[in-house]
């Protein structure tokens, strides 16, 4: 075990101005030893036992997320870790295990408030180490915080874009067979001697149906009412593959006191082929408007990953409407709403003005922010989200609220607290609500705010519309 000394310890460029007797205090109220290799440090939810200096080799930190290690830093020779002066920290939040052999020299908890009070400059110096770790570790911690939000986003996203594409390709596939059908269809059709006039009604009469077609929603059951109807009179009046063309006349809204009058225009034989070529006709056009509903759903989503994200414009204030991110947001997690079972309602002051903020910082409030509702509503196994927005005098006031379980009282004043989280480990790193508060305080002037019972929590979020 190396040997040390004052000299020794005045290599660690923080302890180089510390007075040799306060380091002669350190070393000889420390505790010596070694590690070896795969032994803790230090352990989550367990109590810290000191400060820590690793005299050579070192310690890895690392925390578990959904049963997996996720690795934030090494500690090596010299380095100063563990409990430090004026840490309201008492429990660690990590795990720290020795990579090969390490020795480690540990100031026990109960001396740290002897070295406060009788060695300035050694306190000095170690405070100085916890300023730099709050703000290494907080970067750290923030950046896992966005890296799981980008998780969950390109989750559900894959699943929105992987919907209309295999639309796309299924429709176009059927398009494509469809067409290859088309020779025949028309060779039959130009086989049945048939007057223009009559061509003319016929084609008037289809296109009247189309275009007046009733918006009522049918239930499954009269949807297949209805389909055995018009298959049924198919079938009474001879017309091959009624059964096929039932659903598609159905969709377009056909019903049986349609198809009298289009017959009435035709010869029996003329039949077949002419109601052949009108069903052709309309699965063409039904295929040609899937497909391109769900080329427009894609750009859609692409919008509004443009707009949440705010990557084509700069990173300055600008005047937005606060409802197209939430609308964005909403975009972004709409798999997880259709996976949850849940029915968002949308209430939006038309008349709140546009906002001057911080665009991308303020999305990634309201993902924070419904995500945690849908995560609180899981256990429902369905849900209800109510998204509000109004003008409170000069201020835009936004109100999220679920019917989840609700925040137990003992913890409610503590979920804006860094690290603390009512999530199962590994699911929530704490820092997602102490975002938002940073975010809409810090950097907006505003205030968030949560209000909760059983059934029925709301955060409140209210920004001036107008910073100074």
């Amino acid at each position: 075990m190396l040997q040390i000394t004052p000299e020794w310890l005045k290599g660690t460029e923080v302890l180089n101005q510390v007075p040799d007797h306060q380091l002669q205090w350190l070393i000889d109220n420390s505790r010596h030893y070694i590690l070896n290799d795969g032994e803790y440090l230090f352990e989550r939810d367990k109590p810290i036992t000191g400060t820590h200096f690793i005299i050579y080799g070192k310690v890895r930190l690392y925390f578990t997320q959904g049963g997996v290690r996720r690795e934030m830093a090494t500690v090596r020779d010299r380095a100063i870790t563990g409990y430090l002066p004026y840490s309201r920290g008492k429990i660690s939040m990590d795990f720290g295990d020795s990579v090969g052999e390490t020795q480690v020299m540990t100031l026990p908890v109960d001396r740290i408030m002897d070295l406060i009070k009788q060695h300035y400059e050694l306190t000095q110096a170690l405070v100085g180490v916890m300023s730099n770790r709050v703000r290494e570790s907080t970067a750290l911690i923030q950046q896992n915080e966005k890296m799981m939000a980008l998780g969950k986003l390109s989750a559900g996203l894959a699943h929105e874009l992987n919907n209309p594409a295999a639309s796309i390709v299924r429709n176009a596939s059927s398009l494509m067979k469809h067409l290859e059908n088309q020779p025949e269809t028309f060779a039959k059709l130009i086989a049945v001697d048939l007057d223009e006039n009559k061509v003319a009604t016929i084609k008037k009469k289809v296109a009247y149906i189309l275009e007046n077609k009733s918006d009522i929603k049918l239930t499954l059951r009269e949807r297949n009412n209805l389909e055995d109807e018009i298959a049924d009179w198919f079938d009474d009046h001879d017309i091959e593959n009624g059964y096929d063309m039932a659903q598609t006349f159905v969709e377009k809204g056909f019903k049986t006191e349609h198809l009298d009058p289009i017959y009435q225009c035709m010869t029996p034989t003329a039949a077949s082929p002419v109601f052949a070529w009108i069903y052709d006709i309309m699965l063409s056009a039904k295929m040609v408007d899937d497909i391109h509903h769900a080329s427009q759903r894609i750009a859609d989503l692409i919008t509004s990953i443009k707009t949440f994200t705010h990557m084509d414009r700069g990173a300055d204030r600008q005047y937005a409407r606060v409802d197209v991110g939430i609308r964005n947001t909403l975009k972004m997690l709409g798999h997880k709403i259709k996976a949850g079972s849940v029915t968002v309602t949308e209430d939006y002051d038309d008349e709140l003005p546009e906002i001057k903020m911080l665009v991308g910082e303020l999305n990634q409030v309201w993902t924070n922010l419904i995500d945690n509702a849908l995560d609180a509503m899981e256990v429902n196994g369905k849900g209800n989200l109510k998204i509000k927005t109004r003008r409170d005098r000069e201020f835009a006031e936004i109100v999220i609220t679920d019917d989840g379980p609700g925040i137990p009282d003992d913890v409610k004043n503590r979920v804006f607290d860094p690290f603390f989280t009512t999530k199962q480990m590994g699911k929530g790193t704490g820092m997602g609500l102490e975002v938002v508060q940073r975010i809409v305080k810090t950097q907006h002037q505003g205030s968030v705010k949560v209000n909760s019972k059983p059934g029925q929590t709301e955060f409140i979020v209210c920004i001036p519309i107008n910073p100074a």
